[in-house]
């Protein structure tokens, strides 16, 4: 999608139309109400963010908006360049419009941007969203020396006429939700608690490429899917997902690794899925793989046999995880 370009999502009870912008000159609001943030997963946490963002922008008749950054702060201000997101910018921005949010700024992240004066920032964006209402979580910090706290950000809002929400901290099962404990649950293979944290399970997406047909030769063909190198890795093994083609959905039994029963020297983890029941050529085609559950680690087997009949147990295993 285009920077700039509209995109449906579809929402209940009704269909909005939501603007997605890399660029915030091209953004002239006659009003709006605002909220900042990384919201790198659009986890449950952030969803209470935007719940009360949305509800008072839509009582009011006025645009929601969220501001939010790519690449990530945390990679910028550390000089790195990883495996790292939860949901690259097009996906957080569809997710965000199936809460509600009419309009979303992906604001590119610098070094520059870093050395920003909070005072500098918040005039800037103001002068193209007229925000009069700001939503922050408790620990936001904006700018150089991450001066813009929500403390600071109430002084401007006497400047500016706005007023500041800041959100408290939200927990579940006694854990603070952020976005970094759930890659730490996705890295160690907790997927069905990173569910719970997501409030949805866990998805990457990615094209068909071509492959070695090994899967094939041995019953079980698989689609090999070329991720964006930037989102997180998943812990290697075997897991039950539901994968969406088309719109069509179909069950799928996931190999994340490096094939060690052949030897292969991979410098980075494959990621294979096996559609139940599915046959026909996907090259070329995008898959969202949705992860369900984590079935087991990856595993060496001495003869391709027992890897054989290990691959049936798990495809009847994934078969009754997804059957519910």
């Amino acid at each position: 999608m285009m920077p700039g370009s509209l995109a449906r999502y579809s929402l209940h009870p009704d269909w909005i139309l939501m603007q997605h912008f890399y660029d915030l000159k091209k953004i002239s609001l006659e009003g709006s109400l605002v909220t900042i943030g990384s919201f790198d997963g659009v986890h449950i946490g952030h969803k209470q963010i935007i719940h009360s963002l949305v509800n008072q922008a839509h009582q009011a008749g006025i645009p929601a908006v969220v501001v939010t950054f790519h690449p990530h702060p945390q990679l910028v201000l550390n000089n790195e360049s990883r495996p790292y997101y939860l949901t690259m910018p097009e996906k957080k921005a569809q997710l965000l419009g199936k809460l509600g949010i009419d309009l979303v700024l992906t604001y590119p992240f610098t070094l520059e941007t870093s050395q920003m004066n909070p005072e500098d920032f918040i005039s800037q964006l103001h002068e193209h969203l007229k925000f009069s209402e700001l939503w922050v979580g408790y620990d936001f910090a904006l700018g150089k020396d991450r001066r813009g706290t929500p403390s600071h950000l109430r002084d401007l809002g006497q400047v500016y006429k706005y007023k500041v929400h800041e959100i408290p901290a939200y927990s579940h099962e006694g854990e603070l939700v952020s976005s970094s404990l759930i890659r730490s649950k996705i890295r160690s293979g907790q997927i069905r608690k990173a569910a719970q944290l997501l409030g949805r399970p866990f998805e990457i997406g990615g094209e068909v490429i071509k492959g070695e047909k090994r899967g094939k030769s041995l019953g079980f063909a698989t689609s090999n899917l070329d991720i964006e190198p930037e989102v997180i890795n998943i812990k290697p093994g075997v897991y039950a997902c539901r994968a969406i083609v088309s719109g069509k959905t179909y069950s799928a039994v996931t190999n994340i690794g490096y094939r060690p029963t052949f030897g292969e020297d991979l410098k980075a983890p494959r990621i294979e899925a096996h559609l139940l029941d599915f046959s026909g050529d996907l090259y070329g085609n995008w898959i969202d793989l949705v992860f369900i559950d984590r079935l087991r680690d990856e595993m060496k087997f001495s003869q391709v046999s027992d890897l054989v009949e290990q691959i049936s147990s798990d495809v009847e295993q994934a078969r009754e995880i997804l059957a519910d």
